[in-house]
């Protein structure tokens, strides 16, 4: 292959990239815990958006339970986040590493 083709490809592959992160960002998920008592919203580039605690899961006497399903909730919506980031550029760059975009 020649330098001039190489190049070219790796030009598209960055502005692939590129836009894949742009539509990663705007990409919401959501997770819960405690049977949907604690729900938790994410987007792609790990900003949590929402968190929405079930009334009933406020007990004054058990705040760890409640600390606990919140915890559980973002760290699953963050989660999903960087799965589906990872995926999405594992399918772009077909698995090579390059520093900035990964």
């Amino acid at each position: 292959m020649d330098m001039k083709k190489m190049m070219k490809q790796a030009q598209k592959m960055q502005r692939d990239a590129a836009a894949a992160q742009e539509e990663i960002a705007a990409m919401t998920f959501e997770a819960s815990a405690g049977g949907g008592m604690v729900k938790a919203t994410a987007t792609g580039d790990g900003a949590i958006t929402s968190v929405v605690i079930d009334p009933a899961a406020v007990d004054p006497e058990d705040v760890e339970m409640l600390q606990d399903m919140v915890t559980a909730a973002v760290n699953e919506a963050l989660r999903s986040a960087s799965e589906a980031a990872s995926a999405r550029m594992n399918a772009i760059m077909g698995g090579m590493k390059i520093p900035g975009l990964m």
